[in-house]
């Protein structure tokens, strides 16, 4: 329900159910063991929508790579490409945040930028209400006000537009991710990427890291309450692949919804440079809708390394 379209008016006005029919591996509202196998139908779709990109390479989207991939291509709605998809990532990782409630950790996303327009908040005072108390899920109202007036001028003039959505995960226990090849920020990273419009991942002290000096960056160890802990948190979390038990946090950035109610300018399957004339029901901005899509994926790759690292003790 969190991802669905049609929340606000900056959303695809588009309509789903979303309902989630379950065909195996559940039994009394208990997990037996077996598979879990769901399928979620699309309900309100228009394929008729779609019909003036047959012949048409839409810029910035998937049409011509899965051409030049698969010679050829199902128009209707853009496919394994279309956000659409995304729906039974937040399914499986609703799943894998039962599973990590048990072990304490806790995963809280939220909308950090739109445009230019960056929130100000105090990470440790971030609380899951006060995000989807927002209508944008950005917990800092002077700033979710200024995004939704961007966002109204910006549908007016057919126009979108990207942001970031920043990622908390707290309570995480030492010791998850493997040092090498599956470094917990590398899986985090492939995880995260791989959701449709992300352009960027940014963990811990990320790119601004590149600007500090060694003795700015070190994170100092300490005691604190019988615990190993750091003064500072610059590693996000993960120091040589595995969590060293801070709080995980990193920043995800996606770019401007790719098709436009304005013209643009694109070629046909000819070659022949033509006018596309935008149209159907799309969002101005994705990233409000992108953030349980975030918490899902974060989730998955969590549940996957604490159940990695009991095995690894067990063996």
């Amino acid at each position: 329900d969190r991802r669905k379209p049609g929340k606000t008016e900056e959303s695809s006005p588009r309509k789903e159910q979303d309902k989630i029919e379950f065909l195996s591996g559940i039994f009394e509202g208990k997990t037996t063991g077996a598979p879990l196998a769901f399928m979620i139908r699309n309900r309100d779709f228009k394929s008729g929508d779609y019909d003036h990109l047959k012949e048409s390479y839409r810029p910035s989207h998937a049409d011509f790579t899965y051409e030049a991939k698969y010679g050829i291509r199902d128009h209707r709605g853009g496919g394994r490409s279309s956000a659409r998809e995304t729906a039974v990532r937040v399914a499986g990782g609703a799943i894998a945040k039962l599973f990590l409630r048990k072990t304490g950790i806790e995963i809280l996303a939220y909308v950090s930028q739109i445009g230019k327009i960056k929130a100000n908040v105090n990470v440790e005072e971030i609380r899951f209400e006060t995000i989807e108390h927002s209508a944008l899920r950005c917990p800092d109202k002077e700033a979710s006000n200024k995004m939704k007036f961007l966002l109204e001028e910006l549908k007016k003039e057919g126009d979108t537009t990207g942001g970031i959505v920043t990622c908390l995960v707290k309570n995480v226990p030492a010791g998850l991710g493997e040092p090498v090849y599956d470094k917990l920020e590398a899986e985090l990273a492939k995880a995260i990427l791989s959701i449709n419009a992300v352009k960027g991942f940014d963990i811990g002290s990320g790119f601004q890291s590149a600007e500090m000096k060694g003795s700015e960056h070190s994170d100092q160890f300490l005691m604190e309450n019988g615990k190993v802990s750091t003064k500072t948190n610059f590693s996000g979390g993960i120091q040589g692949g595995i969590s060293n038990g801070q709080d995980i946090y990193f920043r995800v950035a996606f770019k401007p919804v790719a098709t436009l109610m304005a013209d643009q300018q694109t070629i046909n399957k000819s070659g022949k440079s033509i006018t596309l004339h935008g149209k159907g029901r799309h969002d101005v901005c994705v990233v409000p809708r992108a953030v349980p899509i975030v918490e899902a994926m974060t989730a998955l790759v969590l549940a996957d390394a604490w159940l990695q690292n009991r095995c690894a003790k067990f063996n």
